[in-house]
């Protein structure tokens, strides 16, 4: 039976970039790599409130990316 290995998580911030001129929502994001790979979900949100609290934009979401290896 195949499992998988994961081998890198990156966490994705995601901001309010307001609206175009045809009023279609913006957004601008930032990927921080090298993220613990045990990370907790509350762990993430809270270091993403940290981050955001730098920032002059509205958070808008956060994102975890994952990526593994898949073994046989």
């Amino acid at each position: 039976m195949a499992e998988t290995l994961l081998k890198e998580s990156k966490l994705k911030l995601v901001f309010d970039n307001g609206v175009d001129g045809e009023g279609k929502q913006l957004f601008k994001s930032k990927t921080f790599s090298n993220i613990r790979l045990d990370s907790t979900p509350d762990e993430l949100q809270s270091a993403a409130q940290a981050i955001a609290s730098l920032s002059q934009k509205a958070l808008y979401g956060v994102e975890r990316n994952d990526s593994s290896d898949v073994q046989p």
